[in-house]
């Protein structure tokens, strides 16, 4: 009888993966798919406004979706490109599209009327007219990348900066975990590779309910709905403590130990210095000191977004 395991071995994979423990997350093959289609939708939308809009044809075609660590991406990037900070709505997150110099200059060129052409302009930083220019085509940008990726989550994006020095930038932890999407750009003989960073957790999360939701019966579906519109409105009514928060002082325990009622404790708070209005422990706004009739009161002046 004829040893079968050698054929049975030649059907999977011969060659072992190494495993990463510093990178844990994978992708199965399902969501590797799903965010594969929306974001070839995105390139294709995102380069047929392109061609419409630079009189130059634009080719833009998914090469990777892959996962990887925000300190690796970072450290994938040169030292100088056009940077371009994102933000998602509604996780709050940020995103990164990276464009190199040289198709940024040769996208503002066709922009003011110019030909496709490698420019081959040193690197410098976008005059504010040409930022301007280059905002226009990035918001169509945002709308294509949210039609795009539709199918995965209902996102949004909107343009936060731009950035030139990769380096620098610390958008998220070094170790958190983002998904990495590389695209082979062309413009007219122009070529390059545009690079697009998600934060992996929100999407990861959407995908993983979506996987939920392809289980359940209408019925189930609509119990879980229900639940979990019940549990929102409910969370929304939970009493929370609010505190508004002076400066701390550092005082030493002998200091301490000789305190008395009555002693004044200076704080040595300055008069125009906002409180912090601390939730959970967390400063979430910083509010003016004031008084509401006759009780004392802060009036909120910033959020922690805004700061």
């Amino acid at each position: 009888m004829t040893d079968q395991t050698p054929s049975r071995r030649k059907r999977g994979s011969a060659t072992p993966e190494v495993y990463d423990f510093r990178q844990p997350m994978t992708l199965t093959r399902e969501h590797a798919r799903a965010l594969e289609v929306g974001l070839q939708n995105f390139a294709r939308q995102w380069g047929t406004l392109l061609t419409s809009r630079l009189g130059a044809l634009v080719n833009l075609t998914l090469e990777q979706v892959e996962p990887s660590t925000y300190a690796e991406y970072i450290e994938s990037l040169p030292g100088s490109t056009t940077a371009v900070v994102l933000q998602v709505e509604p996780s709050r997150t940020p995103a990164l599209l990276e464009i190199p110099t040289h198709l940024t200059m040769t996208l503002v060129d066709c922009l003011l009327g110019g030909p496709a052409v490698n420019l081959e302009i040193p690197f410098r930083e976008l005059t504010e007219i040409e930022w301007k220019l280059m905002g226009d085509t990035l918001d169509y940008a945002c709308s294509d990348l949210a039609y795009g990726l539709a199918s995965v989550a209902p996102l949004s994006f909107s343009v936060r900066g731009v950035k030139y020095n990769p380096s620098f930038m610390q958008l998220v932890p070094a170790s958190d975990q983002v998904l990495v999407a590389r695209f082979e750009a062309r413009v007219g003989p122009v070529e390059g590779v545009i690079t697009l960073m998600l934060a992996a957790e929100p999407l990861m999360v959407a995908l993983r309910h979506s996987d939920e939701q392809a289980g359940r019966t209408p019925e189930e579906q609509r119990e879980h709905d229900a639940a979990v519109a019940q549990m929102a409105d409910r969370m929304n009514g939970v009493p929370m403590d609010v505190v508004a928060r002076f400066r701390g002082r550092t005082m030493s325990a002998a200091h301490i130990s000789r305190l008395e009622v009555g002693d004044v404790v200076p704080l040595g708070h300055p008069a125009d210095r906002p409180l912090d209005v601390v939730v959970g422990g967390v400063t979430l706004a910083h509010a003016a000191i004031g008084a509401n009739g006759t009780r004392a009161a802060c009036l909120v002046v910033s959020t922690e977004e805004e700061s």
